[in-house]
């Protein structure tokens, strides 16, 4: 009999260690909320568990690899936690207590039934210390979709992640990958475009991603009249730069011929009027693109010679063949490429200076006549008072 007992402890260890290192999942609706007794530390009673920046205790359960909940609502919960991660990340100097809370330990209470409510519901850990970027994100179209019950809209840890935080700032790559994560559309025309293919595939971060020109936390809807009357000057902040466009060969007149163009000019006279208020005249990316531009010389470009037309037609409809020929689109006018245009200014160039020059010579001319004659006529009453005085 004793034998036997022995037998069947032996065989029960072998099973309990083959379960500890093995990679199946662990349940942790036990484990999770059912927590173990919690040690004490420095002479303590064991309430308290661990301090800021010790994460020790907790990863005895949560370095466990495939470490999931099962949910009653279906699906699974993630439990696992990578210590290498974790000590990698930006928050490597927290502890789990500073983000989770200390009364979270021992886990009691209900568990979550649904994963992404769960994740949802993490936003509140991170703006505890991120107060103005929490600000800033209940402005932004993520959290107006989740008001407006989509539980797909991003939240903090969707863009972030949760345990393995890496700055952001500047990797501009990996801004452009994290919004692809949603955004998978978009995100195939943007990294064919030519800011897509200097950033992802030349490495050149001078080229915009995402965050440039939609924000990062506050990102608002871009199809408002007021996003779309102000996109020329969000072109510009590249465009109009003549330091940054030198070092691309890329001439700054593109904004400038724009502001001086009907398009650009009408759209200013909106912008400046009242933002809010709609315009159906082009801007850049009406004829340029969105997140699919290429350059001007590419045979997909939207204002390349051959699809120009089909560009312009997309407002003005009844265009024919030779509407196109009749815009020389941002660039100066040269003799070889657009002899007439460029004739007809070098004409006007003159004509107008010497004109105004002309007016201006007659006019100083009648004004000096007028101020000697009436100087003249001046001494002449002088010269005949004195001669009266001289006969009396």
């Amino acid at each position: 009999m004793r034998r036997r007992i022995v037998a069947f402890l032996m065989g029960a260890g072998l099973v309990l260690i083959y379960m500890s290192f093995s990679p199946a999942q662990s349940s942790a609706e036990d484990i999770v909320f059912e927590h173990p007794a919690i040690p004490a530390q420095d002479g303590g009673d064991g309430d308290d568990i661990n301090v800021t920046g010790d994460n020790s205790y907790c990863l005895l359960c949560h370095s466990r690899e495939n470490f999931v909940l099962e949910l009653e609502g279906g699906g699974q919960l993630d439990l696992h936690v990578s210590p290498d991660a974790l000590a990698n990340s930006v928050h490597y100097e927290l502890g789990c207590v500073d983000c989770h809370g200390e009364d979270a330990f021992p886990h009691v209470g209900e568990p979550p039934t649904d994963a992404r409510l769960y994740s949802i519901a993490t936003t509140t850990i991170c703006t505890t210390c991120h107060e103005e970027q929490g600000e800033s994100l209940v402005d932004g179209v993520h959290a107006r979709g989740l008001a407006n019950g989509n539980l797909r809209a991003a939240v903090c840890t969707d863009c972030h992640g949760a345990h393995d935080v890496q700055e952001i700032e500047d990797e501009p790559q990996l801004a452009a990958q994290v919004c692809g994560t949603c955004h998978t559309t978009v995100f195939a025309e943007y990294e064919q475009s030519v800011h897509g293919q200097a950033l992802l595939v030349n490495n050149d971060t001078n080229a915009p991603t995402c965050i440039d020109c939609h924000g990062v936390h506050g990102i608002n809807t871009p199809t408002t009249a007021q996003a779309r009357n102000r996109s020329p000057e969000l072109c510009a902040k590249c465009h109009a730069d003549e330091d940054l466009m030198e070092e691309y060969g890329i001439t700054t007149n593109v904004f400038n011929s724009y502001l001086s163009d009907f398009h650009g000019t009408t759209v200013a006279m909106f912008e400046q009027a009242d933002s809010n208020v709609a315009t159906n005249k082009a801007v850049c990316y009406d004829c340029h693109g969105v997140h699919n531009i290429t350059p001007a010389d590419d045979s997909k470009s939207q204002v390349a010679k051959e699809n120009l037309l089909t560009t312009c037609q997309q407002c003005h409809p009844n265009a024919t063949t030779d509407f196109p020929d009749a815009w020389v689109g941002h660039f100066e006018p040269t003799a070889e490429d657009n002899p007439l245009i460029f004739g007809v200014n070098w004409f006007y160039r003159l004509l107008i200076p010497t004109v105004l020059g002309g007016f201006a010579v007659l006019v100083a001319s009648d004004i000096f006549s007028k101020g000697r004659r009436a100087r003249s006529g001046q001494s002449h009453a002088h010269t005949d008072e004195g001669g009266d005085n001289g006969d009396e």
